[in-house]
């Protein structure tokens, strides 16, 4: 695993890059392709995760081992027990061996599946014996993750009477439930969400057609990031558009408060460093989670202080992002208090320490978070080839944008 040194000698920005189709629409539209052969996908993620759902889709095994890969974990769950004669075993990493998925395994259950636990109950592997599912109902806790709910609405349209989803608690991560919804509407399925019931149709054939997918927001957090550190900026990124599914599509409203403007051009969104820059940054991010570890970067490289909350989820991620955040900015300087759904920072008083090295903890978007304050110091990124699990062309964009990476 290497380790990166960045530094950047202008801080001044100005390219373009073409980022990776998003790795969340890639997956939910891979699962819908296997249910409806009629449909064809252009600009997939070529990150790891979308790989480890190609892989899986496609694997003959019985074993099948996803790695880090989250999303592929739950959805594959969901499509295996609601396929008939399917017989697998679903595992992946020691890190994803600790991540929870008993709310999904019991959801599926409750409406017919047959799935056991190969180790530890509650936590994969699991071992999954594909069935005809007719049960039409089910309800499932709200609050823990958004890809549990996915990962059933996803399968709901190949079974017999479709499913009715009653969700209990509040809502998480809204933003990619709606995302879900509408991906299924865009290939023909009828699907609605409103207030706490999810309800999705069934739907044996659609008419054949093609879905471009467009590029992943989250990873143009980095790129907002970089040009609100940058003394001057001008950096274009290609294949977003204005009325994205995607809940990161945020950024643009956000990183206004810390001094970037952003406009469209067709599909190409450009970013430009101008503006003023908020002294004090207040977000409930309880509908965007996974740009939280950006946001906080970019505050402390900018010296301004933030109030972080609606974190909860970041906990079951590819790490404890929240424990991991307090440990990384309190190396470089930082005055932090983080909680179990929230992280509070402090104004910057004393320049950022350099030459720090940041431990990235398996975690994408630990490496890419950090990697902006390149511009402001002299940095470095330990296991940095860890991008790659939904950027792997990271690296060489920040050098296409001057960054020195050695």
């Amino acid at each position: 695993m290497s380790t990166l040194r960045l530094t950047h000698t202008s801080q001044q920005l100005a390219g373009t890059c073409t980022v990776t189709g998003s790795k969340s629409e890639s997956n939910r539209l891979l699962i819908l392709q296997a249910l409806f052969s009629e449909l064809e996908l252009q600009n997939l993620s070529n990150s790891d995760d979308t790989q480890a759902m190609i892989r899986g889709l496609s694997s003959l095994e019985e074993t099948i081992d996803i790695g880090h890969a989250g999303t592929t974990m739950r959805f594959l769950t969901s499509y295996f027990a609601t396929t008939p004669s399917a017989n697998k075993v679903l595992t992946g990493s020691k890190r994803m061996q600790e991540r929870p998925i008993k709310i999904l395994v019991d959801a599926l259950r409750a409406i017919g599946a047959d799935i056991e636990y190969v180790k530890n109950e509650g936590y994969p592997p699991l071992r999954i014996s594909g069935k005809e599912i007719t049960t039409d109902s089910v309800e499932l806790a709200a609050n823990v993750s958004s890809q549990y709910i996915t990962s059933l609405m996803l399968i709901a349209p190949k079974l017999p009477k479709g499913l009715t989803i009653h969700l209990v608690g509040e809502v998480t991560s809204i933003p990619y439930i709606n995302m879900t919804c509408s991906l299924l509407q865009k290939v023909g399925v009828q699907a609605t969400f409103e207030g706490q019931t999810i309800q999705v149709f069934p739907q044996q054939k659609i008419t054949p057609k093609t879905v471009e997918v467009e590029s992943d927001w989250s990873s143009a957090s980095y790129h907002f990031s970089m040009v609100a550190l940058a003394k001057n900026a001008q950096v274009s990124i290609k294949n977003y558009v204005s009325d994205s599914l995607q809940g990161d599509s945020v950024l643009v409203d956000i990183y206004k408060q810390m001094g970037v403007s952003s406009s469209f051009d067709g599909n190409t969104l450009h970013l430009i460093k101008g503006g003023n820059v908020q002294s004090h940054i207040i977000l409930n991010l309880v509908k965007a989670p996974d740009i939280a570890q950006t946001i906080a970067v970019t505050c402390f490289g900018l010296g301004i202080s933030c109030d972080l909350t609606g974190l909860h989820t970041l906990k079951i991620k590819e790490t404890d992002r929240l424990v991991a955040l307090d440990i990384e900015l309190s190396k470089l300087g930082a005055d932090i208090r983080v909680t179990n759904d929230s992280l509070h920072l402090a104004a910057r008083q004393n320049l950022i320490l350099e030459d720090v090295a940041i431990d990235t903890y398996h975690d994408h978007r630990m490496a890419m978070a950090f990697a902006p304050l390149g511009i402001r110091v002299p940095m470095r990124v330990n296991d940095a080839d860890v991008v790659s699990k939904s950027y792997p062309t990271f690296w060489d964009d920040l050098r296409s944008l001057g960054f020195s990476i050695n």
